[in-house]
């Protein structure tokens, strides 16, 4: 059942969580949508002293709240409390259409944009899409959450049924983690499922979730898997051309933990460096069922801010500072450093020409190459999420470090010695 008693749409609904408690069938994780990447404002930087370039102005990197404004609590004020946290689009399962434009036209004069969910939808697809189409603060549909290949036919039926009406904004539905069993996948492995889905159900974009940060006896680990479901969509996604979008959990519950400003950071920075277009926080107001024992959304369920309010909304600022870098972007290679590497990862076998030297101690970090236009990006992510990173870097004079404001700035004005905070990102722009 939906955690907020509304019916499910096909494929589940909202307790996201069952598989990644290992009970079977269910779960929870992290979900939402919107539609085009274009949706944002445009971002500015501050005026960069002499030996600073800026970046280009870009988009807003899209940033979805899922399980977000209820539907009783659809004000401006709500709407602007959600995009002041750095998050512009809002998803929430509405109770019937009224309740849906009621939150759009809300959702508007805050600039924030509305993925809903209502019975009508699925009851009266056409009906139910002329009706909101023309709405400006409509992002999309939301259709589905995690279901088995089972629902594959029925889901192709209905995302043809809307497109057929508006073709403009797109469906959205999200696909299981790696680690739901088979029973609940119907396919015999993770890939089929997710190649299946893509080659059945017409979707402008990939949706998964997986929560990597666990915790055993007060003991936080990462999950085994968590970057190999990361190669997985994205491989796939490239291979099918189209974006994918990816989680970041800001909920506790069984057995995930109140999340730290490092390990909000390790899962956004991953997420980008693997080439998602779109991020998504799973929760953003806190779920009214004692389930799976929900708590420290970022809004509580009295409606107040927590302290993950605060971690979301530092992290969401200083990731669309870095929207010229990331929007966009297409993945020339993703490889991993360290005395281990994750499990369906590669190990770096080669540094950029214009990176001569390069040491991210044992415990490792992602490393991503991307490049955007003629422009070419070097990403480094500590995977450690909860120390910092001692990395050694020797580049060329051309290559410039981007800062945490946008700007550039010649290496040469750093030493070759950085620490880089848990679960942090550094940038180098090795051509601009």
């Amino acid at each position: 059942m939906p955690v907020s008693g509304v019916a499910a749409p096909v494929g589940g609904g909202r307790n996201k969580n069952r598989h990644h408690v290992r009970t079977g069938a269910g779960r929870r994780q992290c979900r939402w949508s919107m539609l085009s990447l274009a949706l944002f404002l445009s971002f500015c930087v501050c005026k960069p002293v002499a030996s600073q370039k800026k970046q280009e102005a870009a988009s807003e990197i899209p940033i979805v709240g899922w399980w977000g404004i209820p539907a009783d609590e659809s004000t401006p004020e709500r709407f602007r409390e959600l995009k002041a946290a750095g998050i512009g689009i809002n998803f929430s399962p509405y109770p019937n259409i009224q309740a849906v434009e009621k939150a759009l036209d809300a959702a508007q004069k805050a600039g924030v944009k509305v993925l809903p969910y209502c019975p009508e939808l699925k009851a009266e697809p056409e009906k139910t899409v002329r009706r909101l189409m023309k709405h400006p603060a409509l992002a999309g549909y939301h259709l589905a959450d995690e279901p088995g290949a089972g629902s594959f036919p029925v889901l192709a039926a209905w995302v043809r049924k809307i497109q057929a009406v508006d073709a403009h904004h797109g469906c959205y539905i999200n696909l299981f983690p790696n680690h739901a069993p088979a029973e609940a996948l119907g396919t015999a492995t993770y890939t089929e499922h997710v190649e299946a889905f893509l080659r059945e159900v017409p979707v402008p974009f990939l949706s998964f979730d997986c929560y990597p940060v666990l915790e055993t006896s007060g003991r936080r680990s990462l999950r085994d898997g968590w970057y190999a479901n990361l190669e997985i969509i994205s491989a796939t996604a490239r291979k099918a051309g189209i974006p994918f979008w990816a989680f970041a959990l800001a909920t506790a519950h069984n057995p995930y933990p109140i999340p730290t400003t490092g390990e909000l950071k390790l899962q956004m920075y991953s997420n980008l460096a693997y080439g998602a277009q779109t991020l998504q926080y799973f929760t953003y107001w806190n779920p009214d069922t004692t389930t799976w024992n929900f708590h420290h959304a970022p809004i509580d369920l009295h409606g107040k801010r927590t302290a993950v309010y605060d971690r979301i909304r530092q992290v969401n600022a200083e990731i669309q500072h870095y929207a010229s870098v990331f929007l966009g972007a297409k993945v020339i290679s993703v490889e991993h450093t360290g005395r281990e590497i994750p499990a369906g990862t590669r190990r770096l076998s080669r540094l950029p020409e214009q990176v001569k030297k390069m040491d991210t101690g044992e415990n490792g970090a992602v490393v991503s190459l991307l490049e955007k236009g003629n422009k070419r990006f070097w990403v480094i992510v500590n995977r450690d999420f909860q120390n910092p990173m001692k990395l050694t870097v020797i580049v060329s004079d051309e290559v410039k470090r981007v800062l945490k404001d946008g700007t550039l700035v010649p290496t040469g004005a750093y030493s070759q010695e950085y620490e880089v905070d848990a679960g942090d990102a550094i940038i180098f722009a090795i051509n601009n």
